[in-house]
Formats: structure tokens, sequence, C-alpha cells
């Protein structure tokens, strides 16, 4: 199983998620950290939300109304290092100073360019992270200048890294996503991706009443049995009533594949030069497609206070289990190049036929506490993989969406028709 582990760079803790939710007022100035002078229309932001807002000539800037809780502000300019922030928003007016340091470059200084990405590295890192389903397909990076990837031989990883931010623009979901301080790794021998940084969302001008509904919708069906859903019920105890079923995996060695890998490593050793016969090349495609491990899968669902636990205080949750989940959503198909991608796969690997959405998901430890609005504390404690696996930034979405009222219990269509602004 290959799991994606994605580490946004943020904790933001929103509360309930409705409109009579308490509010704070946030404001504060934005300094050079050597000269302390305020840095006029720089960028500061509530990581991985909508909330942005730019500094006044004298560096200040104000966000007067903030859902009450825990977030990451996060300080932009050019020419000075991120800086962040963890603040918690409470009744009461709270101030913050973020103090940038300049990188260094000084005037007349000479500047190294790095060397031109390589076309089919950079391809290879922009569908891993932006994803192949029908939304990822409308969306695209708009300054692909900002990001270096580079593969390493030794270490078998493709790395990428973005001088300020990654834009992409997502018409599919309305969204303009600048991904600040990109980190991002995938792993060509255990196929496996983290990415880390500092996102915010801009919303984008609908062009008219038409595409403002369309991405009403897909927002809808980027929400609809998503992580961010599954954690919100898991919070809110709805799995059930949000039609999510979590069952137990259990996962075993498998014997052969042991044996296998001998025989394997074996016969590479003979063959330094890859001159198999066909007998042998046979061989070594059965080998190949031996998992390392068995999977098996109780039918019982698991309840809710397996799946969780909850302080004595009632003031924090945490998703509990050991081993590995399965989590299904029933109610909607899986995108259609979801489903071509599994028939890829083989016969082992066919679509599902009723209209569910299948994941598998694991903690690194024991247990991971959960926020309010459908986001882990740390998310490096968890791992998806299947179907949550599958979507990228083509359904990410800001930890403030609200789904309308009716999405619980509607399945709206995916479309797969562009809606390119």
């Amino acid at each position: 199983m290959n799991y994606l582990r994605i580490f946004l760079g943020c904790c933001c803790w929103l509360g309930a998620l409705t409109a009579a939710q308490a509010q704070g007022k946030l404001s504060g100035v934005v300094q050079d950290s050597v000269t302390h002078e305020p840095l006029a229309f720089a960028s500061v932001f509530l990581a991985n939300t909508t909330l942005g807002v730019t500094t006044t000539e004298q560096g200040k800037f104000e966000f007067p109304k903030v859902p009450a809780g825990t977030y990451d502000v996060v300080g932009s300019y050019v020419g000075y290092r991120l800086a962040k922030q963890t603040i918690t928003v409470g009744p009461a007016a709270q101030q913050v100073t973020l103090q940038l340091a300049p990188t260094g470059n000084q005037l007349g200084e000479v500047v190294v360019q790095p060397a031109p990405n390589k076309p089919e590295e950079y391809q290879k890192f922009s569908k891993l992270f932006v994803g192949q389903s029908t939304f990822s397909a409308q969306c695209h990076i708009s300054n692909p200048e900002q990001v270096r990837v580079l593969y390493d031989d030794s270490t078998k990883q493709l790395t990428a890294q973005a001088k300020e931010y990654v834009q992409i623009d997502n018409d599919a979901l309305g969204y303009r996503l600048k991904y600040y301080g990109l980190q991002f790794v995938y792993d060509d021998e255990d196929r496996s991706i983290a990415y880390y940084g500092q996102p915010v969302f801009e919303e984008m001008t609908p062009r008219d009443d038409r595409q403002r509904k369309q991405w009403a919708t897909n927002r809808a069906i980027a929400y609809t049995g998503s992580f961010m859903h599954f954690l919100r019920s898991v919070y809110q105890n709805r799995l059930k009533a949000d039609n999510f079923l979590a069952q137990q995996v259990l996962v075993v060695p498998n014997p052969r594949y042991e044996r296998a890998e001998a025989q394997r490593t074996a016969l590479l050793a003979r063959r330094p030069d890859g001159a198999f016969t066909d007998a042998e090349q046979d061989s070594l495609a059965k080998w190949d497609a031996i998992a390392p491990a068995l999977a098996s899968l109780y039918p019982e669902p698991r309840p809710i206070d397996s799946l969780r636990r909850v302080s004595a205080d009632g003031r924090h949750t945490y998703l509990r289990f050991t081993g590995e989940l399965q989590v299904t959503h029933f109610g909607e198909a899986p995108d259609p190049a979801y489903n071509r991608r599994m028939a890829s796969l083989g016969p082992s690997r066919t679509p599902y036929p009723a209209k569910r959405q299948v994941s598998r998901l694991k903690l690194q430890g024991r247990e991971a506490e959960i926020q309010a609005n459908g986001s882990l504390v740390n998310p490096l404690e968890a791992y998806n993989g299947d179907y949550w696996g599958f979507e990228k930034i083509g359904e990410f979405l800001p930890v403030d969406y609200v789904p309308p009222t009716a999405t619980a219990s509607a399945t709206p269509t995916r479309s797969t028709t562009p809606t390119h602004r």
C-alpha cells in the first residue's frame, strides 16, 4: 500500500464551523528583523485558509473578524524569508509583530541562476503534485519558473522547492492557491509523496452566475467523502449519518514475498549485464507481482469509541486506532480518472462497481488530535492511501470551507466539462 503524507505547515482551530461562532480581531505590524523598519505592502495570511491581507505603508495589517482558535500567521515580502508565528485568537483583540529576515543578497552581488529544470522531471513533479483527477486537469501552475526540481539517482528521490511560492490556478473549484515555502519529496522506491508549505487560498472571480454555481457544486463534490469530511464526521460523531463506513484491515507479511525477493536478488547478481533469457524475464515479472503483505478486511463496522478518544474535559478529540482502516464513503462514484488508473493495474485492482469511494488510513503513532475544521494538529501523524491518496491539489479545499447544508444528504454530479475562465 502506497500512502500520501501531506504536511500543510499550519494549525488552524476554527471551533464550530458556523456563522455564530466566536470571532476576534487580529492586527499587527510586519518589520525588517534587522532594522525594525516597517515593510509596506507585505502579504500576511492565515495558512491554509482564504484569509489574507496586505500591509499598509506603515507595515500594519488587520483581520477584523477571525474565528476563535489557533492559527499560523505568515508574512511574506520580496527579498525576505517567510516569517511565521502561531497565535490563538479569542474574543479579546490581539496584536502580533512579524519580523522578516532579509535573504542577504546585496546590491551588485552576482546571483547565480540555477540550471533549467529537465522537462521530464518537471512534468513528473507537476503530475504528482497537482494530481490526475478530473478537477486536477483543470489546474495549472502559472509560475513554473519559480519551481526547482531535482532527481537524485543515489536516493531515488524527486524533490521540488519554490523560490517564493508556487501558484496553482484551480479553474474547477475557483481558487487561486499560493503555496509558499514548498518542500516536495517523492520516493521512487516506495512511491510515497510528502509535501510541506504554507498555502493560502484566494477566491477567483467568476465570469458569470453559471460559473459561480458550478464552482459551488464542484467544491461540494470535492468535500463530500474527502479526508476533511471524514475527520469532521469523526469529530462530530456523524460517520453513519455522513455515509462513512470504517472497517479494520489486518495486514500480515506475505511468506511468498521473502522467497521471491531472495530469488530475484540472486538472479540479478548472476546477470549484472541484464541479459536475461525469456524464462528469466517471466520469472522476474512473476516475482515483482508478489505483494510484500497480505490484507484481510473485517466486515463489521468499527464503533466510534474504537476510532476516537475525547479528553475528560471535552476540549480535545483524538483519532485513535491500531493497524490500518479501510474507509468507504457511499453515494458518489470515484473520479473517472481513478477508475481508469485502477483498471490499468490489472484484474485485482478493477474499479469498484457501486457508488463508493474506498480509502486506506493508518497512523504513525497510536493517536492524532483532530481539529473541528477537519484537519489534524500534526498532519504528519496520518498516512492516506487508495482514493484519498489519489486526490491531490485538484480537490484541495481551505480549512475554513463550509459546505452547503444539503451536502450531507445530496450527492452532486461530478462534471467533466472544463470551467476555465
